[in-house]
C-alpha cells in the first residue's frame, strides 16, 4: 500500500466480532413464534397445520434469502447485505409488536393470521445472515485461521435460537406476551445499531468502495494480509452447481438434517406443552438443553469425525441416529423417554449438519461457493416444510398426533441413510477434487 493510500478500517477480530453479533441477533428470529406458539394458537384459534406454518415462516424466508444475499456479498462485501437483513427483521418485529399491543389477546383472531404471518416472515429475514457473515469472516482471515474463526462465528451465532427458546417463555411468564416482544424489538434495534457502527468489510471491498479497480484492490488488500478474494461471477457459480446432480443430493441431505433441526427447534415447545403437560417456561428449557443447544454443540465434534472417517460414513450413521430417536419419540409415553429421544435426534442432526457441509467441496470442487449457497439455502427449507406436517398429524390424531408425527423423522432418517450409501458410489476420485478439499 502506497503512502498516499489511507489505511483500511478495522481488523480481523473486529470483523469477526461484528459478524458474530449480527448473526446472533438475526438468527434468533428462528424462534420468534415457536417457544410461545401455544399463546398464538389459543388467541387465534389455530389448528396444528396453521400453527406449523406460522412457526416455520421465519425459517422459510431465511433459507430462501441466503442464496441472493450470499451472491451480493461477492460484489459489495458483507456489511451492507447483513445490515439490510437486520433492518428487515426490525421491521417485522416492530409490526408483530404493534399487532400484539393493539390486539392481544382478546382482539387477535384467525382474521389477523396473514398479518402475523407476514410479520413473522419479515423477522425471519435475519436468519439469512448466516451465509453473509460467514463469507465476510472468511475474507478477513487467512486460510490457516479460517477454521477457528468460523467455528467461533457459527458456534456463538447458532446458539441464539436455543437461548431465546429459554428466555422468551421466561419473559412471557414474568412480563406477559406484549412486553416480552417489545423487549425483543429493543434488543433487535440495539443489536442492529451496534452492528452498523462496528461492522467493517475486508480490505478488498474497502478499496473497491474507494474506486480502485479490481486488480489494484486485490494487490493492496493482499499487502494488508487478505488471502481470499471473490472468485468472479456468483451467478455462474450457482449455475454450475445447479447443473451437478451431486449438489442436489447434498441439498436433500441438508434438507433433512438442518431443516429437521430448525423444525424441531420451533415445534418441540408445543410438543412438550401439549403432550407432556409442561408449562411454557419448562418446555422452552427442555427444548433448548435437550435438543437445540445440544445439537449445536454436537456439530463441532461432528466435523472432526468427518475428517477422520469420511463425510458419507459419518452422515449415514448420524441419519441412523435420527431414525432411532424418531422411533423413540413415537413410542415415548413418559417425559424421560421423550428427553432421551430428543437427545438422540439432536446428536444425529448436529453431527449430520457438519458431515454434509464437509462434503460440499469434495463433491462440487469446481463450484464450491455456488454449491454451498444452494445446500445452505434450499436445505434449510425443511424448517418450513416439516412443522405443518407435524401439525397436520395433530389435527388428524388429536393429542396422540404429537407422537405419531415423528414417523416423518423416522422416514427422513432412513432416506438419509440410503442417500449417503448411494452417494458413496459417485464419490469424486480425481486429483482436482482432492486438491479442492485441501484448499477450501
Amino acid at each position: 500500500m502506497s503512502v498516499a493510500d489511507p489505511p483500511v478500517d478495522g481488523s480481523p477480530r473486529r470483523g469477526l466480532a461484528a459478524a458474530t453479533l449480527g448473526f446472533f441477533v438475526g438468527f434468533a428470529g428462528v424462534a420468534v413464534i415457536g417457544p410461545v406458539g401455544e399463546a398464538f394458537r389459543s388467541a387465534m384459534g389455530l389448528s396444528g397445520l396453521w400453527l406449523g406454518l406460522l412457526v416455520g415462516a421465519p425459517s422459510f424466508v431465511g433459507s430462501v434469502l441466503r442464496i441472493p444475499f450470499a451472491a451480493w456479498v461477492e460484489r459489495a462485501g458483507s456489511k451492507r447485505p447483513l445490515l439490510v437483513l437486520l433492518c428487515l427483521s426490525v421491521l417485522g418485529m416492530a409490526g408483530l409488536a404493534a399487532v400484539l399491543v393493539w390486539l392481544y389477546p382478546d382482539g387477535l383472531s384467525m382474521a389477523h393470521y396473514p398479518l402475523v404471518f407476514l410479520c413473522a416472515t419479515l423477522t425471519g429475514c435475519g436468519v439469512a445472515s448466516f451465509s453473509v457473515g460467514a463469507a465476510g469472516t472468511s475474507y478477513w482471515y487467512p486460510a490457516d485461521s479460517q477454521g477457528t474463526a468460523l467455528a467461533v462465528y457459527g458456534g456463538v451465532g447458532n446458539s441464539s435460537p436455543g437461548l431465546f427458546t429459554i428466555v422468551l417463555p421466561l419473559a412471557v411468564g414474568a412480563l406477559g406476551v406484549v412486553a416480552s416482544y417489545l423487549l425483543w424489538l429493543g434488543f433487535l434495534v440495539v443489536g442492529t445499531v451496534v452492528y452498523a457502527v462496528s461492522a467493517v468489510d475486508a480490505p478488498y471491498f474497502q478499496y473497491r468502495s474507494r474506486g480502485e479497480a479490481h486488480e489494484r484492490a486485490r494487490e493492496q488488500a493482499r499487502a494488508d494480509g487478505q488471502e481470499l478474494f471473490p472468485s468472479g461471477d456468483a451467478t455462474e457459480a450457482f449455475r454450475r452447481a445447479a447443473g451437478t446432480a451431486r449438489t442436489w443430493a447434498l441439498v436433500a441431505l441438508y434438507f433433512i438434517s438442518f431443516g429437521g433441526f430448525l423444525a424441531l427447534t420451533v415445534w418441540l415447545p408445543s410438543y412438550w406443552s401439549e403432550f407432556h403437560g409442561l408449562d411454557a417456561r419448562t418446555a422452552g428449557l427442555v427444548t433448548a438443553l435437550a435438543f437445540t443447544l445440544f445439537a449445536t454443540v454436537c456439530r463441532v465434534p461432528g466435523g472432526r469425525l468427518t475428517d477422520r472417517f469420511g463425510g458419507e460414513r459419518v452422515a449415514a450413521v448420524s441419519f441412523a441416529f435420527v431414525a432411532l430417536g424418531a422411533a423413540l419419540f413415537v413410542l415415548a409415553g413418559t417425559l424421560p423417554a421423550a428427553v432421551v429421544a430428543a437427545l438422540v435426534v439432536g446428536l444425529g442432526v448436529g453431527v449430520a449438519n457438519a458431515a454434509v457441509f464437509k462434503l460440499v467441496p469434495e463433491y462440487v470442487p469446481d463450484a464450491v461457493g455456488g454449491a454451498s449457497g444452494l445446500v445452505g439455502g434450499l436445505g434449510g427449507l425443511g424448517g418450513f416444510v416439516f412443522p405443518p406436517i407435524l401439525g397436520a398429524a395433530v389435527d388428524i390424531s388429536g393429542r396422540a398426533g404429537y407422537g405419531h408425527g415423528f414417523v416423518l423423522y423416522l422416514a427422513l432418517g432412513v432416506v438419509g441413510v440410503v442417500l449417503c450409501w448411494q452417494l458413496r458410489r459417485y464419490r469424486p476420485t480425481s486429483s482436482t477434487a482432492r486438491a479442492a478439499v485441501g484448499t477450501d
